[in-house]
């Protein structure tokens, strides 16, 4: 049995600073250390999971393998990692709430009185030390919130306790931000006191403060902190602005916050990690001099971080090819048959993105009507997908208002339908087509060009499905199941046998994308894109 180690990641003066990137890249140099390590998100708000915020509220919700509707910081924890993440490494207080409710009910507590502490913050200590019997070498926890909200108390009392408990076994990383004053040119550190401050009133002395900031820290700035803030001067680490999340792993390796973490927890240290291979990503993905321009059609584009693993899953595909995306967000409420050809002309491929709901159907229909008809390559990701089995059955089958019946539950054609196992469900939370499902491809298909075996194995989030009553109509007019699940027979994958690369996955490959891994639907568009 391992002594693994627990590091906390907690943020202050303001939220979204990047503790899941700095949680991350640290990750991937203890992992190129040789180290076996595990990511986890500890959610202060009270939903059980993200499966039922709108994204405008929370961005993406990320679908891990075994299911579970989690943080998009898990999608960074397995892009900069590798790790497969589970239910385990994202826990909310509304999980910890309804556990500790559902013990008071079976009389776990013995008529004890349920309070925050001992009850909630031992329910907390739990979720974080499960992991730790998986035999790591360490647990890393990001502490989601902003010290000093009142809904993370819970968490940084639990941590509180951990100290003295596992003494020499933890280590908190406090990330704050430095911001410049133009007025008076320089570097303001009080935002970091306070903030160090506050985390000290609740008991918690933090061992490394990483320092968000847009300008370079002098060392009268890094002396400074470290002497207001009682951490070494070795403990400050700079996390200065980058061109790409992906070059902070190399930022925090310069600035040795790896070396920091394990002096701090009596870990030998020699040699430096391996990170040529990563280096040499970095560098594609900074220099690449060409591009070619993709739109995504969707409803959320205000707010880029709802398609957060779309983006990133390009990214990493443009890597691999040598060119990069340029991705454009296109409003799917501003598309329609009159000015679908002038938004769109000008794109060298179109991606239809998942959601849910009837707003903005029609203009991604009528996206993939512009892109079918124009030899367009095309990407239909889950709802996408079904947009273009809409959008086929309308304009080449002249099935007259074809729709889903999750649209138009009156449709005379519902060409997506319920599935089976959903007609019952009441509940939305968690009640999805949820995780990983298998995919067996014909080989007569891109996608079979693409992965290169017929057993693929694919993330999943949807309720409906491609009616099987009209495929045969489908493929005899050249829209083509070219993936289907094996134990249920539901169409996973369709495209268009005539067209350059038109495609529609029921799955979401996005998931599965990472650096060192990139996803091979996404390569294989972005070429399509390019020639």
């Amino acid at each position: 049995m391992k002594n693994t180690k627990y590091i906390f990641i907690t943020g202050g003066v303001t939220s979204s600073l990047g503790k899941g990137i700095i949680s991350s890249s640290l990750a991937k140099l203890l992992i190129a250390r040789g180290f076996s390590v595990t990511i986890q998100k500890l959610d202060p708000y009270i939903n059980i999971d993200p499966g039922t915020l709108n994204p405008y509220e929370h961005g993406e919700c990320y679908v891990t393998e075994d299911g579970a509707e989690t943080d998009l910081d898990l999608g960074h924890y397995e892009r900069f990692t590798n790790i497969t993440t589970s239910q385990a490494n994202n826990v909310t207080t509304g999980r910890i709430y309804q556990t500790v409710i559902d013990k008071e009910r079976r009389g776990d507590y013995l008529g004890k009185t349920v309070q925050i502490i001992p009850h909630i913050t031992d329910e907390i200590k739990r979720r974080i030390k499960l992991l730790g019997k998986e035999n790591y070498d360490f647990v890393i926890t990001e502490i989601g919130g902003t010290v000093g909200d009142i809904e993370s108390f819970p968490y940084i009392e639990a941590i509180r306790q951990l100290k003295w408990e596992m003494e020499g076994s933890t280590l908190v990383i406090h990330l704050t931000l430095v911001p410049y004053l133009s007025a008076s040119k320089e570097l303001k550190t009080k935002p970091t006191q306070h903030s160090v401050k506050m985390l000290l009133e609740s008991g918690v002395q933090p061992d490394i403060l990483v320092l968000r900031t847009e300008r370079e820290l002098t060392d009268e700035v890094r002396s400074k902190v470290a002497k207001f803030c009682n951490v070494n001067l070795d403990s400050v680490i700079e996390s200065i602005d980058v061109e790409t999340i992906y070059e902070v792993p190399l930022l925090m390796q310069k600035e040795k916050l790896d070396v920091a973490v394990l002096k701090k927890l009596k870990f030998p240290v020699s040699g430096t990690p391996d990170m040529k291979k990563w280096k040499l990503i970095v560098e594609k993905i900074k220099n690449t001099t060409c591009s070619v321009k993709i739109a995504l059609i969707g409803k959320y584009v205000e707010l880029p971080d709802a398609y957060k693993s779309i983006n990133e899953s390009l990214i990493h595909a443009g890597a691999y090819n040598n060119y990069s995306a340029d991705l454009q967000f296109i409003h799917s409420e501003e598309i329609n048959s009159e000015n679908a050809a002038s938004v769109l002309k000008d794109f060298g491929g179109i991606i239809v993105a998942p959601g849910f709901g009837h707003r903005g159907i029609e203009g991604k229909i009528e996206a993939i009507k512009f892109a079918r008809e124009n030899n367009i390559p095309f990407l239909g990701i889950c709802l996408g997908m079904q947009c273009a089995v809409i959008e086929f059955a309308r304009n080449k089958l002249n099935l007259i208002n074809a729709n889903s019946t999750e649209m138009h539950p009156n449709t005379p054609h519902p060409v997506i339908d319920l599935m089976d196992e959903q007609k019952s469900v009441i509940d939305l939370g968690g009640t999805m087509r949820l995780g990983s499902f298998k995919c067996t491809l014909s080989k007569e298909s891109k996608l079979y060009e693409a992965y290169g075996v017929v057993n693929i194995i694919e993330r999943h989030r949807h309720r409906y499905e491609f009616n099987n009553k009209y495929k045969d109509m489908f493929e005899k007019n050249g829209m083509k199941a070219t993936g289907i699940n094996p134990d249920s027979g539901l169409v996973e994958i369709i495209e268009l046998s005539e067209h350059k690369w038109f495609t529609g996955v029921q799955f979401h490959p996005e998931y599965k994308s990472t650096v060192l891994n990139p996803h091979p639907i996404f390569i294989q568009f972005l070429k399509a894109c390019k020639d």
